[in-house]
């Protein structure tokens, strides 16, 4: 049975986590896609900031972290997948920093990802074509970062999921990495060749993927087994918005702006057994407190919706 999941940004609280993971399966999910992108933010890494959070020492990262194992285990949901924070590299940013996101982010994100006994971790490629010239060399340099948590990975049965990407060039939406399936199919059996192992798989987002004009059903089918992870959210063509799905149309006839027949095809063809998880936060920012169960219920029926007509 394919799972239902959702993000925990706005929905655990650190204070309290076994509450949060209690809402989730009352509320309909199975699983979730961990946060913990949200524990150091892009918009402060994109200002050569960062707070003390992965200082910590592995010992007591995982002690901060055990409220949270418990309180999923507890209300039986599984920590499915973990978001690493991103950028983990920035063009011409500060050096110690992004030494720092390098060298100690990334491994210790690794480390927790094994705490939790999640199989899969969502990275960011490096947004490096207009500095570098083209994606080939782009992606050289992902590769780098890539080859050198494999092993870590390999180690602790983890797959690193590289995940499609949009930029922004004079105001326009552009192509970021990993936006040719095909090429990512020969680079992620090339990585695990090597290894011996799956390190490396893909996570396909289907509101970065709607921004930048993919073809779901082809993108997805290319992919084949290869898709470990999801990103399901919406948005207008023009914003990344992390929606709810069906929100936008095209037309006052209410066609959908986002290629949801080709995203449930896709997957209905490579007959994917994963997770249906979404990444909705901001869902949640826009209802009052009071209506978070409904909304939940909601996001959570809509991935019912989607499994209908998967299986």
């Amino acid at each position: 049975m394919l799972k239902i999941g959702v993000q925990t940004k706005n929905i655990i609280n650190d204070d309290c986590p076994g509450k949060g993971f209690a809402l989730l399966a009352q509320t309909g999910f199975h699983c979730v896609d961990f946060s913990l992108n949200d524990y150091l933010r892009n918009s402060a890494i994109y200002q050569s900031k960062r707070n003390a959070f992965f200082d910590k020492s592995t010992v007591e990262l995982e002690e901060f972290f055990t409220p949270h194992k418990k309180g999923a285990q507890k209300a039986g949901i599984a920590i499915h997948q973990l978001h690493m924070p991103y950028p983990i590299y920035v063009p011409g940013g500060d050096e110690e920093l992004n030494a720092y996101l390098w060298n100690v982010v990334a491994p210790k994100s690794l480390e927790i990802c094994a705490f939790f006994g999640c199989s899969y971790l969502v990275v960011h490629g490096f947004k490096l074509a207009r500095f570098l010239g083209s994606e080939e060399v782009e992606w050289e340099q992902t590769e780098k970062f890539l080859n050198f948590l494999a092993p870590m990975a390999k180690e602790m049965g983890i797959t690193l999921c590289i995940e499609n990407l949009y930029d922004s060039i004079g105001g326009h939406l552009v192509e970021g990495p990993c936006c040719h399936a095909g090429k990512a199919v020969e680079r992620i059996r090339r990585m695990n060749d090597k290894y011996g192992a799956e390190v490396v798989g893909f996570c396909f987002d289907t509101g970065h993927a709607n921004l930048i004009g993919l073809d779901f059903e082809k993108f997805i089918t290319t992919l084949g087994s290869h898709l470990k992870v999801l990103h399901i959210h919406d948005n207008d063509g023009a914003s990344d918005l992390h929606q709810l799905p069906f929100t936008f149309t095209r037309t006052r006839e209410n066609l959908p702006s986002t290629d949801w027949e080709g995203f449930i095809s896709g997957l209905k063809k490579i007959r994917f057994d994963g997770a249906l998880s979404f990444e909705t936060a901001p869902v949640l920012n826009a209802f009052p407190e009071e209506m978070k169960a409904d909304v939940l219920a909601l996001i959570a029926g809509t991935g019912k919706y989607l499994r209908s007509r998967i299986l």
